[in-house]
């Protein structure tokens, strides 16, 4: 990211490497970049004067030259089940959202990469806002930041897992979102294992071959569609990248031997969900090792779409575990606050839209 000299660089979009490099520049030796990371994702840290192993003149010379940004400022809904939705406004004004999905034996966190999306998906509401812009690595990290110290100062588990399917197409703001999973993944910063990450695409197929080489986060792909006019009908994306391209790119996407790559099918009543979809589906996918997760369509304000009844979609889960897939039927969370998939959007302040409370812990 381009700054002007007399801009502070924030040091929460900087990696491990690139802050080396960075307190380098300032006449100190790398160790001190490796310092400083074990500092700034520590729950609380805002000021390069809480850093009491660090000498006062260097300390001095952050502070001229450097900030450590927080989400502070920002509201948070509940829903009847559980799940917690929080709208971030970021320096421009811009709001994104993100939602926390606590569950029996994980605590989940849906993090935005983007503010709005580009990808132009006709079910959901993100891609409605069209693209304002990407997220700095900064503004994807502190997403994590935030809801885990509000989890921790509620008396809550600490975050368990992180899946990269908020707003916006992760893929398409590849260099940032590589630069925060290398902060999510560091020992020195927040420390998650690339097992319990999971980044979504619709279907940017070079840059998942990018992402495969290299993290070892998990790989979700929304596909929603059984052949290419339905599809492209749904997913713009497949028209410059065919269902064909799809699937050899996420048949040889790198990952090691046992993990699998997980596949999104959102089932639409009369669209896609016929038993005839279900085996098409299982002909598509049957030399890719994965597994599948069905989704019922999120109402958003478009009366188009209809999910379909349960016993139709317990019939499409049958015929796919019949042809030996792993198929699982994922549960929608967060509706009446606006929080599923889908239903993220945000064009101002949240509380204009959804009326949230402000936290107040």
């Amino acid at each position: 990211m381009q700054r002007n000299k007399s801009e502070k660089v924030d040091l929460k979009d900087l990696t491990q490497d690139q802050l080396v490099r960075f307190v380098e520049s300032l006449g100190q030796p790398a160790f001190r970049g490796r310092q400083i990371l074990s500092w700034i994702y520590r729950p609380g840290i805002s000021e390069f004067s809480q850093m009491t192993d660090l000498a006062k003149e260097f300390r001095a010379a952050l502070a001229h030259t450097a900030t450590i940004s927080r989400f502070d400022d920002y509201l948070l809904q509940r829903s009847m089940d559980g799940t917690v939705k929080f709208a971030f406004r970021l320096d421009d004004g811009l709001v994104i959202e993100s939602v926390l999905i606590p569950e029996e034996d994980r605590n989940t966190l849906c993090v935005s990469s983007q503010v709005g999306c580009a990808m132009g998906c006709i079910f959901c509401l993100t891609g409605k806002m069209g693209l304002r812009r990407n997220l700095r690595t900064a503004e994807i990290v502190n997403q994590v930041c935030a809801v885990q110290e509000w989890s921790l100062s509620q008396g809550r588990r600490p975050l368990t897992n992180l899946v990269f399917m908020g707003m916006g197409e992760p893929l398409a703001n590849l260099n940032n979102v590589l630069d925060a999973i290398s902060i999510l993944t560091e020992q020195r910063g927040l420390d998650f294992s690339n097992r319990r990450i999971t980044v979504s695409t619709c279907g940017l197929v070079p840059q998942m071959q990018i992402l495969g080489e290299q993290t070892g986060v998990n790989l979700a792909i929304s596909l929603h569609a059984v052949n290419d006019e339905i599809r492209s009908s749904l997913m713009p994306i497949n028209r410059r990248y065919s269902l064909r391209q799809l699937i050899e790119a996420s048949r040889t996407y790198p990952q090691k031997r046992r993990k699998r790559v997980m596949f999104e099918y959102t089932l639409l009543e009369g669209v896609n969900d016929s038993a005839g979809d279900a085996e098409k589906l299982a002909d598509l996918l049957q030399n890719v090792p994965c597994k599948i997760n069905l989704l019922s369509v999120n109402p958003t304000g478009d009366s188009r779409f209809r999910s379909p009844k349960d016993e139709q979609i317990l019939h499409f889960q049958k015929i796919l575990r019949d042809r030996g897939f792993t198929v699982f039927i994922r549960q929608s969370r967060g509706e009446d606050i606006a929080a599923a998939c889908g239903q993220l959007a945000s064009d101002g302040w949240s509380e204009n839209r959804h009326n949230p409370i402000k936290d107040q812990s």
